[in-house]
């Protein structure tokens, strides 16, 4: 009894499939390991602590910036504290901020844990008007109850000072 099948054109098919396997697999490797450092994870705090991120590992790092923790130093050193309703992290970034950053704004911060787990921030992205809204993402916090169509802040979020 032989493993091959009897017909020809079985026989043709199964080594076709037998040669084009081997390259297809080795195609998918070649992809998997060349984009193996373009894949940054998006994290909130909670999500980070859960997750026990790594030191060093490249990551996004998103909330609200925590009213009263931001701290500039004479050097452009900035020190923030970005929560969430469950956690927050410490924040250190060198440089300019964007013009939309101010407290009680989201952030998302792009860098890496420390061993200390301080998030060493090497750029930082503020969110602007949070009036527009596609629909899909509408549609989502709708049915997961987070919806405030209205504007609204987040019952976690204390509101910023007021501007004289």
């Amino acid at each position: 009894m032989s493993l091959m099948p009897k017909s020809r054109t079985a026989r043709r098919r199964l080594m076709v499939l037998a040669a084009v396997a081997p390259v297809l697999m080795l195609a998918v490797g070649l992809a998997g390991w060349g984009l193996r450092g373009s894949i940054s994870f998006f994290y909130t705090p909670a999500q980070a602590a859960q997750a026990h991120v790594p030191a060093g590992r490249a990551v996004q790092l998103g909330g609200l910036v925590a009213t009263g923790s931001v701290v500039k130093h004479p050097d452009g050193q900035v020190d923030f504290t970005v929560a969430d309703k469950l956690a927050s992290a410490k924040v250190v970034f060198h440089g300019d901020l964007p013009d939309l950053f101010r407290e009680g704004q989201g952030i998302v911060a792009i860098g890496s844990f420390d061993q200390a787990g301080v998030f060493q921030a090497k750029q930082v992205l503020a969110k602007h008007d949070e009036k527009y809204m596609p629909r899909d993402v509408a549609k989502a916090l709708k049915s997961q109850g987070e919806w405030r169509g209205d504007g609204a802040r987040p019952s976690y979020d204390t509101p910023p000072a007021a501007k004289p």
